[in-house]
C-alpha cells in the first residue's frame, strides 16, 4: 500500500523493506561514497530518514542488480 504521509509531498511504502547506504554498496560492489555521490547527484533516488540518512527501496535495489536503469531523484519523488 502507498501512502502520502501528512505535511509531505513523498510516497511512503508501508510494507517495503529499505536498504542502507552500507548495504547498497556491498551488493552493487562499489564503495559507500559512490553511492551518496549517486543520491547527491541524482543519478540513485533515495528516501531521507529523520535524522537526514538516505535509504532505499529493496525494490529499487533488485532492479539495479537485473540491469534495469535506476530511476532518478527526480523520478523517485513522483
Amino acid at each position: 500500500m502507498t501512502t502520502r504521509t501528512p505535511g509531505s509531498s513523498s510516497l511512503v511504502h508501508e510494507a517495503e523493506p529499505l536498504v542502507t547506504v552500507k548495504e547498497v554498496a556491498a551488493l552493487l560492489h562499489v564503495s559507500t561514497e559512490t553511492v551518496l555521490t549517486w543520491v547527491r547527484t541524482g543519478r540513485l533516488a533515495a528516501i531521507r530518514t529523520p535524522g537526514g540518512h538516505p535509504r532505499f527501496h529493496a525494490s529499487q535495489i533488485r532492479s539495479l542488480l537485473r540491469g534495469e536503469p535506476a530511476p532518478t531523484a527526480e523520478e523517485g519523488q513522483e
